[in-house]
């Protein structure tokens, strides 16, 4: 039998707390809830999750602040919760490193389907790693690690990336010369009702220009073809 997945949720109304367990361990995973961002960090230190849900309104500290300090761990995905809905706190959320940005209230099969997707989108990343001995793509200065999700520069700087950037990046690299569609590009997350008016793949690819290109405004590896979708304009080499 396949391990439960572990889910931390972070996230002071009992209410809420009660609801997301119930409806997400209904779904088969396992959920463990912190009132706290104080109780999370001790609780993940002790033991990492495979995702973690994060309110932004925390009694005891700014949720932005824990969702940046979270993305820097590779090994699990970050989901916000929040009753801000409004685009520029979505793209806010995104450019801290989020996986994805869910509204409250929310419908407990929306959420369910946010979660699959993140959940999805790491055992990807993960089974793609054991399946090939190609892990590493060369492209301009830079090396893409799938197994840590890290970019190497040749001059020693070293970028992270979260999984959705990372799986991103990935489909990039595997079609060079060839113009991608968002469709294409969001994967398993484009039956998303709200996909037509979703920016996740605008942001992410505006956070990993940020890492890879020497200007980022007038970016030579990742080219927006207008009215089409995304271009990865380099040559990439995959390393044994």
């Amino acid at each position: 039998m396949a391990q439960k997945k572990r889910i931390y949720l972070i996230e002071d109304e009992a209410d809420i707390r009660r609801l997301v367990k119930e409806v997400l361990e209904g779904y088969g995973y396992e959920v463990s809830c912190w009132a706290s961002g104080r109780e999370a960090r001790a609780a993940i230190q002790r033991q990492a999750p495979d995702l973690c849900l994060v309110d932004l309104g925390l009694p005891d500290m700014d949720g932005l602040t824990l969702v940046r300090e979270l993305w820097e761990d590779v090994r699990f995905g970050v989901i916000i919760l929040s009753g801000r809905g409004g685009t520029s706190d979505r793209i806010l959320g995104l450019e801290l490193g989020a996986d994805d940005y869910i509204v409250k209230p929310f419908e407990p099969r929306e959420l369910v389907a946010r979660v699959n997707s993140a959940i999805r989108r790491r055992e990807q990343l993960a089974g793609a790693t054991a399946a090939t001995e190609t892990a590493r793509a060369r492209f301009g200065n830079w090396v893409f690690d799938l197994g840590n999700l890290t970019l190497s520069a040749d001059d020693g700087r070293q970028e992270s990336l979260t999984a959705a950037e990372a799986s991103l990046l990935l489909t990039l690299l595997k079609a060079p010369k060839r113009v991608l569609s968002r469709e294409h590009l969001q994967g398993p997350d484009q039956d998303r009702d709200d996909f037509p008016y979703d920016r996740s793949i605008d942001v992410r690819v505006s956070r990993i220009r940020k890492k890879i290109e020497e200007d980022p405004r007038a970016p030579r590896l990742i080219k927006t073809v207008y009215g089409a979708g995304y271009l990865f304009a380099g040559d990439v080499t995959w390393l044994r």
